[in-house]
Order: C-alpha cells, then structure tokens, then sequence
C-alpha cells in the first residue's frame, strides 16, 4: 500500500478525532482541510491551484438560495415558541385529552407533531414542552419514565416531520429536491406520532397508575368553551403549517418563498394574540441569528473539507469501499446506518450532514436507485427520509442522546437522569420498527413526491 492510499482514510480520523475533543467543527473541518492539502502538495496529488478555487466554492454555496429557507423556518419556529403561542397549545390539548387516562401524554405527542412541523428544530420542541408539561405531568400522578419519555420522544419529530431545518440541509448535501424530501417524510412522520400515541394507550390500560386522567376539578373549561378555544388556539397554526406546506407541494413557492410566508406568519399569530413582544422578537431573532451562523460556519468548514477530500481522491476511496461491501444493497445499507446511528451519539446532525452523507451519497445513488427502477432521485429521497429517521433515534440513545440532554437541563431536581435514560427505551424501540417499515415498505417515503409528479402505483 503506497501512502497516498491512506491519506484519505486519516483526513476523514483526522477531522473526527478533532471534533470528539470538543474543538468547534467548523475550525476542526477547515483545519484538518488545510494540514492534509499541505501534505497533499508536498506529495504532489494535487497543485496549489486546487486551494485558489475554494474561495470560488465556498460563495458559491452562500449563494445556494435553497440555504436561505434554514433561517426563516427557524425564525417561523422561535416566534411561534417564545410568544408564548407553543405554551397556549399545550394546555388547551390538555385540558381537550385531560378526562382520558394517558390524555396529558397524548397531548404532548400531538402538540410535539403540530411543534415540530412548525419550528422544525429538535431543540427548542423539547425544552418548550420540557418546560410546559413535565411539572404538570409529575404533579397529577404521571410516572416520571413515561413524562421524560413521552416529551423526548415527541420533541425529536422535528426531524422528520416537513418543513424541517433536518430535510432541508439533507435535500442540499444529497443534491434533491426540499419538496420531494418534505413529502417523502410526511407519512414516516405521522406515522412515528401515531405509535407513540398507540404506546401511551396501552400504557394506560396495562398501568393505569403511571398515566391518570386529569382530576375533574383543574379542567376548568368544557363543553363548547372547550370546543371554541380549541379552535382559536389550534387553527391558526395548523392553518399556517398547511398553507406553507400546500404552496411547497402544489408547486406554487420554493421551499425558501414558503419559509418567508411562513415567517410573516408567524409574526402575524403572534401580533393577533397580542403576544408580538419587543423582547420576544429579539429572542427569536437572536436564536435564529445563532443557528443559522453555526449553520453557515459549519458548511464553509465542510465545503473546505470535501474540496481536499476530492483532491487526495477520498470520494473514490469512499465509493470503492461501500460499492464493494458483501451483500450489495443490503450491506450498504447495514453499514450506513450503523455508521450515522453510531455517529449520532457524539456528534450533532449538522455535523453528520456535512461530513459523511456526501461521502454516502454517491454511493446511494449507485447501489440504490436499481430498488426504485432505475431514478436515482427517488433512490436518495428515500435515503435521505432513512437518514433522518436513523438521526431521529440517535437523538434519543443513552447516555449521549441529544434530546436526553435538553430535557436533562430543563427538569425538575426530582426527574433523574436514570428516569429520563428509562423512560426513551420504549420509544427508542418503536422508532427503529418506525425505520425497519420504511426499509421494507419504501412505498411509505416514496408514494407523496410520486403523487405529487402524477405517477400512481
């Protein structure tokens, strides 16, 4: 073995060993790009002339006008969630589900839906409903397991379920269409908040100690009251959600005119309830301004990385590997899903995104599209929904899961960091069955964006 062969394989260490010692990412990427594209001139792969094109490529993605769609869902989400619009949905759902067993649970898996298509980051869905729910869940009875699993899990639908800032940085780095992902995602994700729902059920009935109904008198209101603040509190969301979606899968705006509307919306609902604070709008915009730079910062970083990885022949070292695995398909997708499942616990999705799906895309493409006949498109459409759903269950493994991490950070002192670990198993289980359906019925990703070009079958 010559050592040209294993410069890619210790880039690609290089940068991970780098990141797990908690140095920032994007200076762990840009840096371990620029030490081997030194090592790379010195042993003559490639010329100098190779690093005068990166600043040509790093504007050339900031002008990728698909990106600007990532600030304006974050914004449309952070408005959404410090009006105070995101806290009104919870109780009301509570006070709606309040007189059935489990019915506080349930609200949370469908406020979590309505949250996570309407902020699209996991984050700030598991801290708002963290926050909200977990002290009224442990004050009525609720077992602290199933309140910490229940809002983990429901907080990290912002993976999957469109418009998601997830799908869309995995539309970018797998070259597809924002539209085809969201819709490919659409069914996988309700169908995850459905188990979930299904789970809380028959937790209720085989423990109904562990997930009580409300006492009838903290249900304050009923009947058509009930009925009518439903409508003023769920509607308007709901309806902002549907038209940003619809105008995405009709065709008639991009998924970054969606997110303006949606953002403007926002703002709207807010200003409505008379909630549209000065002090809630700096708050979203600081949140967005802070996402969105890690964001860019880390795509600069990653766009540095691949250039070099390109240049010591890395994206043929990597197709090489995972074309040739025993198995064909099958073995590709073992390995890729253990690689970003296993990566999941110490790196974030951002991260993962921009590191390894463009050096599995390639290969997907190859391996994958002979399952859909023949359109690659669809292939990586299909893919990309795994991935997140991959990512989505990363997000809950112990001991390093993110979401375990924020819901940890925002619990009360009696909630231990044991109860929260127990309490994601259940549904760290019904996720990947979530996963192996999509494998085995991919129909279940691919019938919405086939729908959407009018092919039926």
């Amino acid at each position: 073995m010559y050592i040209e062969d294993l410069i890619p394989p210790l880039m690609f260490l290089g940068a991970l060993v780098l990141i797990f010692t908690g140095y920032p990412v994007a200076f762990a990427l840009g840096g371990t790009a620029l030490i081997f594209a030194f090592i790379g001139i010195q042993l003559d792969l490639f010329s100098f002339a190779l690093l005068q094109a990166l600043p040509e490529r790093i504007f050339f993605t900031m002008q990728n006008f698909t990106l600007l769609a990532v600030p304006f869902f974050i914004f449309m989400g952070t408005v959404l969630e410090k009006s105070g619009l995101a806290e009104d949905l919870l109780k009301t759902m509570g006070m709606l589900f309040g007189p059935l067993r489990g019915g506080l649970a349930i609200s949370v898996v469908v406020v979590g839906t309505l949250l996570a298509a309407a902020t699209g980051v996991v984050g700030a869905t598991v801290v708002a409903m963290g926050l909200i729910s977990l002290p009224v869940m442990l004050r009525y009875g609720y077992s602290k397991e199933l309140a910490s699993g229940i809002i983990t899990a429901s907080g990290t639908l912002g993976q999957v379920i469109p418009p998601s800032i997830v799908l869309i940085v995995l539309a970018d780095q797998l070259g597809v269409s924002v539209g085809d992902l969201f819709f490919g995602s659409f069914i996988p994700g309700l169908l995850l908040s459905g188990m979930y729902i299904l789970y809380t059920v028959y937790v209720a009935i085989v423990r109904p100690k562990a997930a009580p109904a409300l006492p009838l008198e903290v249900r304050s209101v009923s009947g058509w009251r009930l009925a009518a603040q439903v409508m003023r509190v769920m509607v308007p969301p709901l309806f902002l959600i549907l038209v940003v979606l619809g105008t995405i899968f009709w065709g008639w705006a991009t998924p970054t005119e969606a997110g303006a509307f949606g953002a403007l919306g926002a703002i709207f609902l807010a200003a409505v309830n008379r909630r549209l604070t000065l002090a809630a709008l700096k708050e979203a915009m600081d949140a967005t301004a802070r996402l969105s730079s890690m964001v860019m910062m880390i795509l600069v970083g990653s766009t540095a990385f691949s250039l070099v990885f390109r240049g010591v022949y890395g994206d043929v070292w990597v197709e090489d590997l995972l074309t040739n695995l025993p198995g064909g398909e099958i073995g590709f997708l073992i390995v890729a899903n253990l690689v970003i499942f296993i990566l999941g616990f110490f790196i974030d999705f951002f991260e993962i995104a921009f590191i390894v799906l463009p050096l599995l895309a390639p290969a997907a493409s190859t391996l994958l599209a002979p399952m859909f006949g023949g359109d690659a498109d669809l292939a990586l459409v299909w893919f990309g929904v795994m991935v997140g759903m991959n990512l989505q269950t990363s997000f809950l493994t112990p001991p390093f899961g993110f979401s375990l991490f924020y819901l940890r950070g925002v619990a009360p002192p009696e909630v231990k960091t044991g109860h929260i670990y127990r309490g994601a198993i259940p549904f760290i289980v019904i996720q990947l069955v979530g996963l192996l359906l999509i494998i085995l019925f991919p129909k279940l990703v691919i019938w919405l964006p086939q729908l959407r070009y009018g092919v039926v079958g």
